[in-house]
This record gives structure tokens, C-alpha cells and sequence, in this order.
């Protein structure tokens, strides 16, 4: 069996999983109050970015894009000083997840240009780290990324920085031209050290390997520097984005197998691609030790039943009968008239000691302890002809699971019996095979060798076909804007799965109600029935969005039909600032109180007077339905208190 190995320190890195983790906090923090945004994809890994996407982070491609009350992200690739200039200019919230390694180059090459040295960055001129790094020298330093460049660079004085992520001998031969060139270099080494140690894992494993598998994005420079080292110390080395890009039919012929992944590869992918390839090697290695398992597996069976056929060894001839071995506790018996002899033949000439047989049994007893078997009856049995013609069209049988073995069960087609590896009994990870004694089973014919009577079946291909078709089926029933009913299936942080007629759609978190939710469950419960509208549908991917809140109105549009001014309503404080406090009137409709209507009194600080989650009346003073803005009131609805004796005081006195 082939064995696969992971190249050490694969998947993210440091500066990766930190700017992913700051990314999902913020999301978390303004769901729902605030846009947030990365600047450019946050690490180039599509299956990253679209589960960000999900939750609710929006790709920024230029500043002007962002408004004033919008959280930006800077990834970990890093800007330039421009962008947070532009940033302050127009006022939007940042949030910096650059590399602190990236970082400190920044810092490098700032300190440089203000002290008037000539820079130098080796790295790609078009990757955002290198663009971010040149920013903040003015963008006049030299980039270059090969010998060829290097010569061409006249002899002076520089301060050399390199891009965190390229290959450690390439920045050295780039050096060593430099310095042929008679350059004055101050250099300092700025590819990150976890880069160095992925390359060298990666090429120590490529040297051992018959194949190399190289995961990551086509996007991702890091990792396609990782493929271009393994090309060079294996002769088979692979790029792949996911489990459909796996080269089986190359893998099926390799002992060894490394996988190395960059930098921006999420751990679970890796996983899913090792997974896939080990069941894949798995069930071919089935397949090839499919004879001895079968003969192992017989063995363990209990005797042969009336009807079948079996194979044994002729232990013994005599005159009126044949003995036949067939491995287990009894021996087979031909009778002298359940044979053809023709003529004067006689037992003797044609069967000795050793011979193999096949037969058919007739009973499992003959009265003396005996299987009694039959040479005349052997016929072509039409149960193999059935199995035989499920083979060639991919039809499907029934087939009763009648024992667990080791890897799978036995399972019997009428008089036929086939194996079905684990792996191949249903649709999801089988352990152990007990549930399914006793059940039949709509299986496919995988693999039939009728003259050794075995046979291999599979009830995950049927599953899956089935599914398939129940998937196309409501694809093809379903269009963008439909109201279907669907089952809250399960939570996660950023919606809800529902299932809406055999697949699942997500409902994320800002399409389940008008007003602010923190979590799903705050208004969903698992089982729950709901009418929900299809957003949008991605049959490539087979991904299906979800609102619950588009079929209900949304508050603001009908307003006047509920509010008016003077109208006296019942709300809870969501949120207190130093100007007043939101009133929700109903989820998606707040109200403000100004501080100067909390109290007939002066108020200076309004938790003194009431708190978030508190139940309150006001009046309502003012609709404004082109800016979407309610003024309320509660010192309105609040008797006004009588002027005390110490107030009427200096009248008096006065008078």
C-alpha cells in the first residue's frame, strides 16, 4: 500500500492564520452595524475568501469604495504609506492585519529612504507584498527578481531588502551577481524563516518521493514557488487547487507520496486531499487483495446451502462415489448417478485424488453427515447471468447483508455472494458494520469473477446516484426570488443551514431579520419550520443563499401605516451614547432619544437614568422617512415635576 507523507510546516502560516483570525473578530464585532472589508483578497485562496464572504467580508479594490463609516482590514501582505494617508483622508475605520514580519521590513525600508540610501527589494513586482514595501519609499526602490535583472543594475551603494516569501538560494544568487557587479550592498535577510523551513521540507521530501503533490492557489506565490522546487527533485510534482485536480491515475502507481502546501492553505483542505487519496489507495488496494480476503472470508462461512455451487479437492474414488474436500467441516459426496460416465467408464478414470471439482450441492445432509452434491446438475446458473448484466449496464440489485467480515460484509444476490468493503456501504464514514446485518440493500456490481464465485458490490454508488438525482430534481424545481418552505437543519456563528427539499441552503445571519442579531438562535430553533426566499443560486458550486427577512415588509416601508407623529409606543433600549439612547420599536426600526428628552431634569450621565434592555415609553416627536431617522421622547409621556419652594425662592425675594 502507497504511503503519503506531509512535508513539514504545510498550511498556514504565522501571518496567515493571525490576519484570518483578526478578520473573523472584526466580521463578528459589526455584523450587521458596519460593512467590513479587506483590502484585495485577504490571503489568495478562493476557498478562504468565499467563506469570508459568507460571513459577511466584502472585497475592497480601491479606497473610494469604502465609506466613511466602513471597516476596512489591511491584509497581511501589507500597504503602502499612501493607503493610510488616503485611509485618513477619508475617514473610514482601519484595521491592520499586515505580517508583523512585513511589518518590520516597512520599518526597514522607511528608515532607509529617510536617510537617503538607495533600495533595493528582490522579490515580484506585481506581488501586493512587494508593492506594499515600495510604498513606503516613495516607490522608487529597484525590484528585481532574477540574475539577469541584477546585471543589468549599475554599481553603487544599496540597502537590500527581499520579498518574505522567495526561495532562499534564488535571493543568493541574485546577491552574488550584485556583488560580482562590485555593488556595496547592506543587505538584510527579510524572507520569512517559516518560509525557509517550508522550502527545505518541501525539497527533503521531493528528493525521498515518487510523486509530489503541491496544494495551494494558482494565485498564491509561495506556493507556486514550493511546486517549482519540487519539479526540480521530483520527476513527478503537481499543482493542485483541490481534490478534483488529483492525478489518481499516477497516484495509483507510486510507493511514496509527498504533499507540501503553502502558506495560504487551509488545514482542511490538506486533510481532504490526504483523505481522498488514502480511500482511493484504499479501495484499489481492496480490489488487488480482493481474491485472498474472498477465499479468507469463505472459510468463515457457515456450510454451503441446497442449490449452490461450490469448488472442492478429491480427497477419494471408489466405485460408487466421489469424496470431495471443500474446506470446511463436512466433505462433499457425488454419488456414482449424480455423475455422467458414458459407456463402460468407470469412476476411477475419470476423477483421482487431487483433482479440483466443482459441483452443486443438493443437500447439506445426506443422512451420514455428508454434503450431497451434483456434477450433472451444475448448470450455468442464471443468478450470475443476473449479476453479470447489471455489470455491463450499471443497473442495480438487491442484495441482503448476511455477515461482517474483515474490511466489509458478505452479502448475498439470491445464490450469489459478493463483498462490500466498508468503505463502499454507505455514503458516510462506516466503522462498524452491525446496523447493516440483516438489511438488504440496493447495490451496484463493482466486480464479478464467476468462475472463482465472487463478486464485489457497492451501496455507496447508489447513494450517491440517488442523492444526485434528488439534488437535480430540486435544482431544477427552484429559481432566484422563489418563497419555499425548509427545516432549520443546524447554527453556525454566521447563519443557518436550511434544508429546503433534500439540499441545504445557508441563510446568513443579515438576511434572518430587519434588526440586529448577534446570534441565530435568537430567533431560530433547530427543526423549525420556515418560509424562506431563494437569493441566489450557484449550481456550479451547488450553493444556494437564503433570506428570511424578504418575506416579511420591511419596517421602514410601511411605516405610516403603524407610526405617527404624537403616537405614544412601548420599546427596549439597545444602545446608550453620550447624545441619547436607541429605542427599538420593532427588529429594523430604532428611535433616538436626545439626552435633553430622557428627563424633565438636566441629564449629564443617561445610564444613571436607565439602562440597555430596559422596557420604556416615548412619544414619538418626529418621522423622517428620507433619512430613515426617529426622534423620540420619553420625558413627554412623563408627568413634569411641581417647581419646589427653594426654586420659587429668589422670585420672592426679588419682589
Amino acid at each position: 500500500m502507497a504511503e503519503i507523507k506531509l512535508a513539514e510546516n504545510s498550511g498556514f502560516c504565522f501571518g496567515v492564520r493571525r490576519a484570518i483570525e483578526i478578520t473573523e473578530a472584526t466580521a463578528e464585532k459589526y455584523r450587521g452595524s458596519r460593512p467590513v472589508f479587506t483590502c484585495g483578497p485577504l490571503i489568495h485562496n478562493r476557498l478562504v475568501t468565499e467563506e469570508l464572504e459568507q460571513k459577511g467580508v466584502q472585497i475592497l479594490r480601491k479606497e473610494e469604495e469604502a465609506g466613511k463609516e466602513d471597516v476596512v482590514i489591511i491584509r497581511s501582505h501589507g500597504e503602502g504609506r499612501s493607503f493610510y494617508e488616503r485611509a485618513e483622508e477619508i475617514g473610514f475605520q482601519l484595521v491592520d492585519a499586515t505580517c508583523p514580519f512585513v511589518a518590520k521590513i516597512h520599518n526597514l525600508v522607511r528608515e532607509a529612504y529617510d536617510a537617503g540610501e538607495k533600495i533595493i527589494i528582490v522579490g515580484d513586482r506585481l506581488h501586493p507584498e512587494v508593492r506594499g514595501i515600495n510604498g513606503w519609499c516613495q516607490n522608487s526602490a529597484c525590484i528585481i527578481n532574477s540574475v539577469g535583472e541584477a546585471d543589468k543594475l549599475e554599481p553603487a551603494d544599496y540597502f537590500v531588502v527581499a520579498q518574505t516569501t522567495i526561495q532562499q538560494s534564488h535571493f543568493e544568487e541574485i546577491i552574488s551577481k550584485l556583488q560580482e557587479k562590485k555593488c556595496r550592498l547592506q543587505i538584510s535577510n527579510t524572507i520569512c524563516n517559516a518560509t525557509k523551513s517550508r522550502q527545505e521540507s518541501c525539497k527533503s521530501l521531493a528528493r525521498e518521493v515518487d510523486l509530489m503533490l503541491v496544494i495551494g492557489d494558482k494565485e498564491s506565490s509561495n506556493s507556486q514557488k514550493l511546486y517549482d522546487l519540487s519539479k526540480k527533485y521530483c520527476e513527478k510534482a503537481y499543482f493542485i487547487e483541490n481534490i478534483e485536480d488529483l492525478p489518481l491515475k499516477d497516484i495509483e502507481l507510486c510507493n511514496k507520496i509527498g504533499v507540501a502546501a503553502g502558506a495560504s492553505t487551509p488545514e482542511r483542505l490538506i486533510k481532504e486531499v490526504i483523505a481522498n487519496m488514502s480511500e482511493f489507495i484504499t479501495e484499489n488496494n481492496e480490489e488487488n487483495l480482493m481474491h485472498d480476503l474472498m477465499d479468507e472470508i469463505e472459510k468463515s462461512l457457515r456450510l454451503p446451502r441446497g442449490g449452490e455451487i461450490v469448488d472442492g479437492t478429491v480427497i477419494q474414488v471408489t466405485d460408487r462415489e466421489v469424496v470431495v474436500n471443500l474446506g470446511c467441516k463436512k466433505d462433499g459426496i457425488i454419488p456414482k448417478d449424480e455423475l455422467t460416465l458414458e459407456g463402460e467408464q468407470k469412476l476411477t478414470d475419470l476423477f483421482k485424488e487431487g483433482d479440483e471439482i466443482q459441483a452443486k450441492v443438493l443437500k447439506t445432509d445426506d443422512g451420514d453427515g455428508n454434503i450431497l452434491l451434483s456434477k450433472k446438475k451444475l448448470e450455468v446458473n442464471e443468478h450470475w447471468d443476473e449479476i453479470n448484466s447489471a455489470l455491463e449496464d450499471k443497473s442495480f440489485v438487491n442484495a441482503k447483508v448476511i455477515k461482517e467480515v474483515k474490511g466489509g460484509v458478505i452479502a448475498a444476490y439470491k445464490e450469489v455472494y459478493g463483498f462490500i468493503p466498508l468503505s463502499q456501504l454507505s455514503d458516510k464514514f462506516v466503522d462498524k458494520a452491525e446496523e447493516f446485518i440483516g438489511k438488504t440493500l440496493p447495490v451496484r456490481v463493482t466486480r464479478v469473477d464467476q468462475k472463482k464465485g465472487k463478486a464485489v458490490f457497492s451501496h455507496k454508488a447508489y447513494l450517491a446516484e440517488e442523492r444526485q438525482k434528488k439534488i437535480d430534481e430540486v435544482w431544477g424545481s427552484l429559481s432566484e426570488g422563489d418563497i419555499v418552505e425548509g427545516t432549520v437543519m443546524r447554527f453556525t456563528d454566521y447563519g443557518a443551514f436550511v434544508d429546503i427539499g433534500g439540499i441545504d441552503g445557508l441563510l446568513h445571519i443579515s438576511e434572518i431579520s430587519w434588526g440586529k442579531l448577534k446570534h441565530p438562535q435568537e430567533v431560530l430553533s433547530i427543526g423549525q419550520k420556515i418560509a424562506v426566499k431563494i437569493l441566489s443560486m450557484n449550481n456550479e458550486k451547488g450553493k444556494i443563499s437564503l433570506g428570511l427577512k424578504q418575506t416579511k415588509p420591511e419596517p421602514w416601508s410601511i411605516i405610516d401605516e403603524k407610526y405617527q407623529v404624537g403616537q405614544v409606543i412601548t420599546g427596549k433600549i439597545v444602545q446608550i451614547k453620550e447624545y441619547g439612547a436607541f429605542v427599538e420599536l420593532e427588529p429594523g426600526l430604532d428611535g433616538l432619544v436626545h439626552i435633553s428628552e430622557i428627563a424633565h431634569k438636566r441629564v449629564t450621565n443617561i445610564s444613571d437614568e436607565i439602562s440597555v434592555g430596559q422596557e420604556v415609553s416615548a412619544k414619538i416627536l418626529e418621522i423622517d422617512k428620507d433619512r430613515k431617522r426617529i426622534s423620540l421622547s420619553i420625558k413627554e409621556t412623563l408627568e413634569a415635576p411641581v417647581a419646589d419652594e427653594a426654586e420659587e425662592a429668589p422670585e420672592e425675594d426679588a419682589e
